[in-house]
């Protein structure tokens, strides 16, 4: 399976920042267009981690490829054409967020998807 080619990761204890690109969002963007609000937890971070990894697990063509201790990085694929989205997580025990950033590996726009996805997590969450 072919690796992402875009910069996925933690770079100097933040996620990379997105791309110009209106298909990608992410609780630390700069342009509001891209912007969300990180996710709240109270207890402790193994909790919040397995409450991400169910909710994760619940969702269709979900593949967590990286799972480290405060790190998670999955794949979603679409339906149709199965494009890749990286979406990712980090979590800061010490505020209790959880940030985010989920991107869509190939084209310029994704329609709203990665936007909708991370909605659709928070409220789960």
């Amino acid at each position: 399976m072919a690796k992402s080619k875009k910069p996925i990761g933690i770079v100097n204890g933040k996620l990379h920042p997105c791309p110009k690109s209106p298909n990608c969002v992410s609780t630390q963007a700069i342009d509001e267009k891209q912007k969300m609000e990180p996710i709240n937890y109270s207890g402790d971070l193994e909790d919040a981690k397995a409450k991400i990894i169910d909710i994760i697990n619940s969702l269709k063509r979900s593949k967590i490829i990286t799972n480290e201790e405060n790190y998670i990085h999955i794949e979603f694929r679409t339906a149709t054409f199965r494009f890749v989205d990286d979406v990712e997580f980090l979590f800061d025990d010490k505020e209790k967020v959880i940030h985010f950033r989920s991107r869509a590996r190939m084209g310029y726009s994704d329609m709203g998807v990665n936007r909708k996805r991370m909605e659709e997590i928070t409220k789960l969450f």
